[in-house]
């Protein structure tokens, strides 16, 4: 994210903490398949956990996700070490069939954003309870 104030509780970086509690936050989240999270459950669940005001942590989301969109858009893949990875996959073009019309079409080659967990993030949702 390329933030390296401090923060107002300690002396950490801000990036470390936020990072830390966006983890568990997916954690909690990918653990129990049934509870969905907006982006504002997310604001609010960092900002209580941080002690970072809603503005700030919303701001930081925000940008955090344009510069994932951005990357992507331009063909780069985002990596986050003990996260994962945000890529651009490539679908090879592929032959479908329109049934009401019966006829067949040609899907071109396409790219598409995709979401690969570290494997550690991916132990620690195999083992949250």
């Amino acid at each position: 994210m390329g933030m390296k104030k401090k923060c107002d509780i300690c002396t950490c970086k801000l990036e470390d903490k936020l990072m830390l509690a966006g983890k568990q936050l997916l954690i909690n989240v990918l653990s129990n398949k049934y509870r969905i999270m907006t982006k504002a459950d997310i604001v609010s669940e960092i900002s209580k956990t941080t002690g970072i005001d809603k503005a700030s942590v919303l701001e930081t989301v925000e940008k955090f996700m344009e510069v994932v969109k951005e990357n992507l858009a331009h063909g780069d893949n985002v990596y986050l070490r003990g996260f994962g990875s945000f890529i651009v996959k490539t679908r090879s073009e592929k032959t479908a069939r329109n049934i009401s019309k019966n006829t067949t079409i040609i899907i071109p080659e396409h790219k598409i954003p995709a979401f690969k967990p570290a494997k550690v993030f991916m132990e620690d949702v195999k083992n949250a309870k």
